[in-house]
């Protein structure tokens, strides 16, 4: 039975057809990604993306590892702890979430994968310095707190309102601390530093603590 796929096109790779994905789902949103858009997007028939991606499941993963292998550049300094690293690390994460807010619900359910991204992991093991199961316990708090914030912060079903626009008519005389606290906005980013950097202090300070009493 001869193949009834699409021959690949010539000028595309799996990288363009990555990029465009990702530019889709930063306008339409990942619901309304589709095989058979996404080839529209880029001028070919659907069946010709699957030389570049196997399936659907695949492109999600691949939207995934983007995000995440970016995190390569974020290179550390000279002499540098591995905590004010992974903090570094941690920061340039929630930025390339925010700016690809599409790719959350993805980046909260599946693993990156790919090389580049596990070498992300390989490299903060190596500059925390810690046997590598604490260091992975770290790096999974840290990650997996910033995907939770910033899932709160901007992974919102389209139409809904912010966490202070909901509150808006808020009864002050009933709840006068919460007005307080919302009357300067959401301060999304000072939230996310306050907790940042008491997590990373106190993971540290409970490995200390724990290696003190062995």
């Amino acid at each position: 039975m001869s193949d009834r796929r699409a021959r690949p096109r010539a000028g595309l790779t799996r990288e363009r057809v990555v990029d465009a994905a990702l530019a889709f789902v930063d306008e339409h949103g990942i619901a309304a990604l589709s095989m058979r858009k996404l080839g529209a997007e880029l001028g070919v028939e659907a069946m010709t993306l699957y030389h570049y991606v196997p399936n659907k499941e695949a492109l999600f993963d691949a939207l995934v590892d983007r995000l995440v292998s970016a995190l390569a550049g974020v290179e550390p300094e000279p002499g540098e702890p591995g905590q004010q690293w992974l903090g570094r690390v941690a920061r340039a994460y929630r930025e390339q979430l925010l700016a690809h807010p599409g790719v959350l619900p993805l980046a909260a359910t599946r693993p990156a994968v790919s090389p580049e991204s596990l070498q992300v992991i390989e490299t903060a093991l190596r500059l925390l310095e810690l046997p590598p199961a604490r260091g992975l316990d770290m790096v999974n708090a840290v990650m997996t707190f910033v995907l939770g914030h910033t899932l709160a912060e901007a992974g919102r079903t389209p139409g809904a309102k912010s966490d202070v626009d909901s509150l808006a008519h808020l009864d002050e005389d009933r709840f006068p601390l919460l007005a307080q606290a919302l009357r300067d906005g959401a301060r999304h980013a000072e939230r996310f530093e306050f907790a940042l950097r008491a997590l990373l202090a106190g993971l540290f300070a409970t490995h200390s603590r724990s290696e003190a009493s062995e």
